[in-house]
Parts: C-alpha cells; sequence; structure tokens
C-alpha cells in the first residue's frame, strides 16, 4: 500500500530525508515567474473512486459517432488476436536490441516486420521503422539528397498537407530547394511536374492514393524521374497494397508511409508507424537500423543489427539520421496484424473497402446538390462537393451521431466546399444509408 502523508510533519520528515530544508527549496532552479502559481492538489483517492472518476470524463469524449474520416489516419477493425498476442509479457522487454544475443526474440520480431514491409511495397529492403508517415517522407527526401548530392525536391501538392508540413519544418534550416507541383482534376499535372524535372533535381515525391482519394498509375512520371538521374519517391497507404501495384512493381525506388491503418488504432493521434523500404542498392543511405538474419559459429539461424546508421552508432556528421528512435512496439503490432490476414485476407481487407466506398458514392450522388468527384479512380477515400461550406456540414453532423468526412478547406485554398469522406471495412450499409439520410436533412 502507498504511504500518502498527511501532516506537516509527514512531509518534514520527507525533506529531512532527502536532505532539504523546504519544499521552495526543490524549486530554487526554476525563475519564479516560471513556477506554478499553486500546488492545489485533491488528496489521494481509491483505486476504484479513480477508475470512476476516469470513466466519467472519458464520456466527455464523442467516441460514439460513426466515423467517416481518413485523411491520412483510418478506422479499421483490428483482431482481438493482435491484442492477445501483442501483450504477451514476452514481448513486454526493452525494445533496444543492443546485445543480440540478450534479444534474439525482439530482433526476430523487427526482421520479421521488415519481411512484411517488403513484401507489401516489392522493395528489396526495410528498415527497423520510424516515427509516422510524415517523418518517413522527410528521410527519404533527405536520402535522396545525399545519394544524388542535389537539392532540388519537387513534390505533388496531393501529398498529404501534415506530411508536406512536417518535412518543410524539418528542412527549415536546410539548403533544400522545394517545387510543389498543383493538382488538376484530383490527379498530378504531368505538364508542371515535366516542366521544373530537371538534371538538379533530387526526388519526386508522390502519394497513391492522393490526399484527395485519387488513385494513380505514376509510371510514366517514374521513367521520366530516371532519365534525370532523381529518384521517385512513394507515399502510400499499405491497406491498399493488397489491390493496387505495389511501388515496387511501379518503379519507385523508396517507398514510404503511415503503418497506423495495419492494426494500430487511432488513439487519439498517436503513437504511430512510419514504414520505408528502398531499392538494394539504396540501403546504406536508409536511416535507423537494419536486421538481418545470419548463422552463429555453430551454423544456427541468429539475428543481429546489420547495419546501424545512426547517430548513436557513427560520428554525427555520417549519420543518416539524428532521429534516434523506432516504434517497435508499433511494428510488431503491424507484422502481427498482417501475418494474421495474410495475403488473401489482405486482399479481401482491400476489395471490402473498395468495394464500401463505391457503395456510399452512389448513395451520397442521390443527395440532390451533391456531386461526387469521379475525374478519377479511388480506393476508399473520394471528394464530395457539397451545395455549402463543408464545415458546416460537419458541424451539423455531429449531432446527428456521425463523423461524416474531412472538409478539405482547412488545407486547400478555394475548396471550402469539398468535403474527403473516407469508408473502411467496418462501415455497414446501415451506416451508410444513415450518413446519406442525415447528410440530406442537414442540407
Amino acid at each position: 500500500m502507498n504511504y500518502i502523508p498527511h501532516t506537516k510533519d509527514d512531509v518534514g520528515k520527507m525533506l529531512e530525508t532527502i536532505g532539504v530544508s523546504s519544499i521552495d527549496s526543490l524549486f530554487s532552479d526554476i525563475p519564479q515567474a516560471l513556477r506554478p502559481k499553486s500546488f492545489n492538489i485533491p488528496q489521494g483517492r481509491s483505486e476504484l473512486e479513480v477508475t470512476e472518476r476516469l470513466r466519467r470524463l472519458s464520456l466527455k469524449n464523442a467516441a460514439h459517432l460513426i466515423n467517416f474520416v481518413g485523411a491520412g489516419f483510418y478506422d479499421h477493425f483490428i483482431p482481438a488476436a493482435v491484442d492477445a498476442i501483442v501483450n504477451r509479457p514476452e514481448f513486454y522487454t526493452a525494445y533496444t536490441p543492443y546485445q543480440p544475443e540478450c534479444s534474439q526474440g525482439w530482433l526476430q520480431a523487427i526482421y520479421e516486420y521488415q519481411t512484411v514491409i517488403c513484401e507489401l511495397t516489392g522493395l528489396d529492403a526495410a528498415n527497423a521503422s520510424l516515427y509516422d508517415g510524415g517523418t518517413a517522407i522527410y528521410e527519404a527526401a533527405m536520402m535522396a539528397v545525399r545519394l544524388t548530392k542535389r537539392n532540388k525536391i519537387i513534390m505533388d501538392s496531393g501529398v498529404n498537407l501534415i506530411y508536406r508540413t512536417m518535412l518543410y519544418t524539418y528542412t527549415s534550416n536546410l539548403s533544400v530547394e522545394f517545387v510543389e507541383i498543383p493538382v488538376v482534376h484530383g490527379q498530378s499535372s504531368r505538364e508542371e511536374l515535366f516542366k521544373h524535372l530537371d538534371d538538379k533535381t533530387a526526388a519526386v515525391i508522390l502519394q497513391n492514393p492522393n490526399f484527395f482519394g485519387a488513385v494513380d498509375d505514376y509510371t510514366d512520371i517514374v521513367e521520366r524521374v530516371h532519365k534525370h538521374g532523381a529518384l521517385a519517391v512513394a507515399s502510400v497507404y499499405p491497406v491498399s497494397l493488397g489491390m493496387l501495384r505495389s511501388p515496387g512493381e511501379t518503379g519507385f525506388d523508396i517507398a514510404v508511409g503511415e503503418g497506423q491503418s495495419l492494426g494500430i488504432p487511432l488513439s487519439f493521434g498517436g503513437p504511430y508507424l512510419g514504414f520505408m523500404a528502398a531499392k538494394k542498392e539504396l540501403v546504406r543511405q536508409m536511416p535507423g537500423r537494419i536486421v538481418g538474419a545470419t548463422v552463429d559459429k555453430d551454423g544456427k539461424r541468429g539475428f543481429v543489427l546489420t547495419l546501424q546508421t545512426r547517430e548513436q552508432h557513427i560520428r554525427r556528421e555520417k549519420a543518416t539520421s539524428n532521429i534516434c528512435s523506432n516504434e517497435a512496439l508499433c511494428a510488431l503490432r503491424a507484422a502481427v496484424f498482417v501475418s494474421l490476414l495474410g495475403t488473401e485476407g489482405l486482399k479481401e481487407l482491400a476489395q471490402r473497402n473498395f468495394e464500401k466506398a463505391e457503395f456510399a458514392k452512389c448513395e451520397l450522388s442521390k443527395i440532390p446538390g451533391v456531386e461526387v468527384k469521379r475525374s478519377s479512380p479511388t480506393f476508399n477515400e473520394f471528394t464530395v462537393l457539397l451545395p455549402g461550406h463543408a464545415d458546416e456540414a460537419v458541424y451539423s453532423m455531429i449531432d446527428k451521431g456521425f463523423a461524416c468526412g474531412f472538409p478539405l478547406g482547412r488545407f486547400y485554398k478555394g475548396m471550402d466546399r469539398y468535403l474527403l469522406v473516407a469508408v473502411t471495412e467496418k462501415r455497414t450499409r446501415e451506416d451508410i444509408r444513415g450518413l446519406v439520410d442525415s447528410l440530406e436533412a442537414v442540407l
């Protein structure tokens, strides 16, 4: 049982034990202006009381809303087996395998995760995970700058604005030139992109499906990029790869993305998982760590950190990245999730997402004044043009029990009437019809 002091004598004994004269002296290093104005902390409560208090607070969250919001983070079903496996005590260990002889379990788990990412992306090598999809794009851009010795990055504006903002933030003090290419009718403008593509370009960064949900075949762009000696980088939605051509099949040099949709809960914004894969010849410039399989002196299979190019391991100026952690626990969830689904399960998951989104398109297009944009094929996310401001519709739909989508005017100027709608396998026909009926009533 924890001891909770209630009297001045108790406090005095504690101060005497740690060798200070008063509570104020504990904060002597903090300027007076920065100190808290009071410590009005309530008395301790029992476990039952604290649990009930937190439960009541949680009811204030709008967790009951039927979710049609995507914009890079998706409400997918997570089988109970994922939690059952990753919550086993064998995995409650330090995730940093500095000593391979003591870390074979974790090393193998990371190795299996890398294998999953390679199979999904169709590329040769994957690292031991990154923070999220945005930092993964930054790392890919820096790889291209180092490999090509150039500093110009061309990026499609259909790349998630959150990722683009993160990339600009991370490179704000670096000599990197960025050119953003506008999206035309939901797809990348070849004419504009090729106008800026030259022998000074380090990389072209594209997203598929892009932020508007549009699916594109970038083979022609990739071929042109390679003719100029630049690298082609794809940001991808991993669930869509159960249906779409992989980045490797399209010819991309590097593939990155957000792995949240692979068995990781939305969790109010994290922790999430950034993944990266690349062609074999680029592997020495990949950030972070790469786990490899080997054999010991007796010929038994084992796992080691094959490459460690973080600043913890080599001189700082030689490091491929100064981001020193990896999302190993999230990577473990992704590996378990994909392994449970298997190849056919992933294909079925992608097919369900696609079909339910197509059903939602048909139903939404029946609402007078609503136009579903169909200039490009989509996967499970698509753009809808409303007769009024999308922001107003979103707020009104909350009262109806729906998080009905993402208003694109928040990210793109002049798109105040556009709504981005995402449909996952969790949304039933009843959910979709309820969305349509409620939206029609609101409009």
